[in-house]
């Protein structure tokens, strides 16, 4: 189950490698390093997986918050109907990793952000040949893009109409314009429609199971408007896909999304703690941490460590570190991350830290790699096969 065969591994981690399985080789790691809990990523997954099962909506995990072929396949061996990826560079690096890897299947991936440009289209094109490709689109100038390019590789390319629900960022914003969208995808016969998205980023955040089912419900109004207008039309619209981790509770109770998004849940991070709390939607545990060591311990009321604003996501504050109540993080540098400590506190040089991060997904994307481990013992390696896939 657990992979060693990492194609991104550096030379100065070939001793954890070696003494992998062995009790106590996590204090073996060169810090600071992405690590993650496989028994508690593997009850993520699985319950993620039943969740949207048991409410008859399929499950298209997001892979922008681990970018990793190996979670991957556990998300597809748990029932995934395909994967959710954030950029066609991020969906081409899992397609050729999971194929590399014997997943033979034709695999079904999702693009959830629509792309500009004659060349963004080809490349797009060209990852159709190579799996059952949907990709989102707001606007008839890139249907008429992504259908030439499609044309000129004989590639068949499933469209889905993205739709503003409320976050302002990219989508239709009504039925007028999916209509404008939808009626130019017909003109072209490498294009066919395969339904809508609509994802309310503005909502994974909020507290409170009420808050969050309340706003949600508002957005998805925003999307059966455009159903409802497309199908008077006389379109079948087959898929509608969207939501996310904060929001996935609501996402499947209001029963308008047949396919869900969420992406965070495997890992979840401080944001989404702080946000979900107790909630039904933050029922998932906290399986990523970056190991970190203390590099100094000369000053009264803090030690340094190797972990610094090169090593963690800075968008959403701070790391909680693990097991220490009395101690608080602070970026200190590029390098360095100043942890405090109490009047007496045992907390000294070489000592080793986990600490949460406050974004999983732009955390993971600073690693090569991803240790797997079972309490203090290294169990595999993984590659962030699509680290820095932003294009």
């Amino acid at each position: 189950m657990f992979p060693n065969d990492t194609r991104r591994l550096r030379d100065d981690a070939t001793s954890v490698v070696a003494d992998m399985g062995r009790p106590g080789s996590r204090s073996l790691l060169p810090t600071p390093a992405l690590v993650c809990d496989v028994d508690l990523l593997e009850a993520n997954l699985a319950r993620m997986a039943s969740r949207a099962r048991s409410a008859g909506v399929a499950l298209r995990p997001h892979t922008k918050t681990h970018k990793s072929g190996f979670v991957a396949r556990r998300q597809l061996a748990h029932g995934a109907v395909g994967l959710a990826c954030a950029t066609t560079s991020e969906a081409d690096a899992l397609v050729r990793r999971l194929r590399e890897d014997g997943h033979a299947d034709r695999l079904s991936v999702l693009v959830t952000s629509p792309t500009a440009g004659p060349e963004a289209a080809r490349r797009q094109a060209d990852l159709a040949t190579r799996c059952d490709l949907l990709t989102v689109v707001d606007h008839p100038d890139g249907v008429d893009q992504l259908g030439g390019a499609a044309a000129a590789v004989g590639a068949v390319v499933s469209v889905v109409c993205d739709v503003d629900v409320g976050l302002g960022r990219t989508g239709v914003t009504g039925p007028d314009g999916a209509r404008a969208v939808v009626d130019r995808i017909a003109r072209h016969p490498g294009l066919r429609l395969a339904g809508v998205q609509g994802y309310a980023g503005q909502n994974q955040h909020l507290s409170g199971d009420d808050r969050r089912m309340a706003a949600t419900r508002e957005a998805t109004g925003r999307l059966v408007a455009v159903v409802v207008a497309l199908e008077s039309d006389g379109h079948l619209v087959d898929l509608r896909t969207g939501g996310g981790t904060g929001t996935i509770a609501a996402d499947l109770d209001l029963g308008v999304l047949n396919e869900v998004q969420p992406g965070s849940y495997a890992f979840m991070d401080r944001q989404y703690r702080d946000a979900l709390g107790d909630d039904t939607d933050g029922d998932f545990a906290q399986s990523l941490t970056v190991a970190t060591t203390v590099v100094s311990d000369n000053q009264e009321g803090f030690v340094t460590v190797d972990a610094g604003l090169k090593a963690l996501a800075t968008d959403a504050g701070t790391p909680t570190v693990v097991g220490r109540a009395d101690a608080a993080y602070h970026f200190f540098g590029d390098e360095h991350g100043l942890v405090t400590r109490s009047p007496g506190s045992a907390l000294t040089r070489a000592d080793r830290l986990d600490l949460v991060p406050p974004h999983c997904d732009p955390t993971v994307d600073r690693y090569d790699v991803l240790w797997l481990v079972r309490g203090d013992t290294v169990v595999g390696v993984a590659d962030i096969d699509a680290r820095g896939c932003s294009q």
